[in-house]
């Protein structure tokens, strides 16, 4: 289509649109290529010049309309506020469902190799999301379900005592200790449950035993096919790395199944799993952090349902934070997330509160 060619008000609005949007994506990749080094930065990098020939195509289309720039959409000003600022996987995160959601397969001026490069765009940002959420992974998931626990459980106790009829004070201190014993043994669980993790990954992890030991065994018996075998190796595979290790190959053939020293200074197998420390401190911190927003009320001194209504309308936006929060990191709606989150929350409150209902007493 040439810019002599008619088109229609809705049209150049629409193109116009688009071509504010393919800047602002393109400023947005490049604020987060600023913010890293590498492989990452050229991918990045890369990203923001495919952006850049989609808005020459809408500038062809557009010709002497295309007129004054026009603010992007309010998605892409967000994106760029918090790649400027940030830079983080929750950014990446963000553009991967943005990518996911764009028009152009649905639109006949857009070229199908547009369309398709939105779509791999998608999996690309998706591969670099990814190498994010596996940094921070293991005590992230700490985090948010410290934070989550401190919540859901903390309110269910106050609001269980607090149905029962005990006086303000009682309810405060329940929830105080409430606080303190479950972020201890939040914080202890997740220190024994990563080191052990770690411990079982570790005694999992291939040793260069067949190397000094292969010159010691029965050619004829070949007890390293069972080594090879038990790693997953096919019986063929097995039997040609055993010849290797026992001499009768020059070749390093298939090196993937033996320890290997210098590739482990690179790398951290465990790096999903996070650290022992790390995730007891995460879920430490986090789960007080949680538990103390039911208390607040009673801290400041409300009481009977004023004090319930307000810790439930705390707790509320908070999980819905939370659940906003691991929706965007996982990929998913942050909605719906954040509604499952509330709902499980206050679910679990609404029930503690009926018990305490059905079992008051009077304490004097």
């Amino acid at each position: 289509m040439s810019p002599e060619v008619t088109r229609t008000p809705a049209e150049i609005k629409r193109w116009r649109q688009y071509l504010a949007d393919e800047r602002a994506e393109a400023a947005t990749y490049r604020y987060l290529a600023r913010k890293r080094g590498g492989e990452e930065k050229e991918i990045l990098l890369a990203l923001a010049q495919a952006e850049g020939r989609h808005e020459q195509h809408w500038l062809t289309l557009l010709g002497n309309d295309a007129g004054k720039p026009l603010r992007p959409s309010l998605r892409n000003r967000i994106l760029g506020f918090l790649a400027r600022r940030f830079g983080s996987v929750f950014v990446l995160a963000l553009a991967q469902r943005a990518e996911g959601r764009s028009p152009y397969a649905a639109d006949p001026s857009a070229t199908s190799a547009m369309a398709a490069d939105e779509q791999i765009h998608e999996e690309v940002v998706r591969g670099l999301a990814t190498r994010g959420r596996n940094r921070l992974s293991g005590n992230f998931r700490a985090a948010v379900f410290g934070a989550n626990d401190g919540l859901v459980s903390n309110l269910a106790l106050v609001m269980g005592i607090g149905a029962t009829g005990v006086s303000s004070a009682f309810v405060l201190f329940s929830g105080l200790a409430g606080l303190l014993a479950g972020a201890l043994s939040m914080g202890a669980g997740e220190y024994v449950s990563v080191r052990s993790q770690r411990e079982l990954l570790t005694a999992s992890r291939p040793t260069q035993v067949t190397l000094t030991a292969a010159k010691e065994l029965d050619i004829d018996a070949n007890e390293l096919v069972l080594v090879y075998r038990a790693r997953g190796m096919s019986p063929e595979a097995a039997e040609h790395r055993a010849a290797e290790r026992l001499g009768q190959f020059s070749c390093d053939c298939d090196p993937s199944f033996s320890l290997q020293p210098e590739r482990q200074e690179r790398q951290d197998d465990h790096e999903s799993v996070g650290t022992a420390m790390g995730a007891a401190a995460a879920s430490f911190c986090f789960f007080a952090s949680g538990a103390v927003i039911p208390v607040l009320p009673y801290i400041f001194g409300l009481t009977g349902i004023t004090a319930v209504i307000v810790a439930c309308a705390l707790v509320g936006l908070a999980l819905l934070a939370t659940g906003a929060v691991v929706g965007l990191l996982s990929g998913a709606s942050p909605l719906k997330r954040a509604l499952r989150q509330l709902a499980i929350g206050l679910g679990a409150a609404a029930a503690t509160y009926v018990l305490g209902l059905v079992f008051g007493v009077s304490v004097v």
